[in-house]
């Protein structure tokens, strides 16, 4: 069953208002109180390594619904990814040495 065309779009352009008004939001309200609370600035720093962690552990973890761990080259190379990236804290070394050691056992 889908849905139809003019559902799709409708849900999409609400997604979109719903979105930019929430970001908005946060604008106007951190204007109109004059400076960002210390814990809420906290706070907000550690959004960027949440969304990345639920974008990331999802598809190491279970790339076809089901939690696989032994046997899961994924979960190998994102954990020597996770490393290289806490010792280099470089984006290009980590992507690299993800995507070699994945190549790498995919060749095994």
């Amino acid at each position: 069953m889908t849905a139809p065309d003019a559902t799709v779009w409708a849900a999409v352009a609400l997604a979109g208002v719903g979105t930019y008004a929430l970001r908005a939001s946060f604008l106007f309200l951190f204007e109109y109180l004059g400076t960002v609370p210390a814990r809420v600035e906290t706070a907000l720093g550690m959004v960027p390594a949440a969304v990345l962690s639920a974008l990331v552990v999802p598809a190491i973890l279970a790339p076809d619904g089901t939690v696989v761990v032994a046997g899961n080259g994924r979960l190998v190379a994102g954990g020597a990814a996770a490393l290289v990236a806490w010792y280099t804290e470089n984006i290009l070394a980590t992507i690299v040495v993800g995507l070699a050691v994945l190549m790498g056992l995919g060749f095994l």
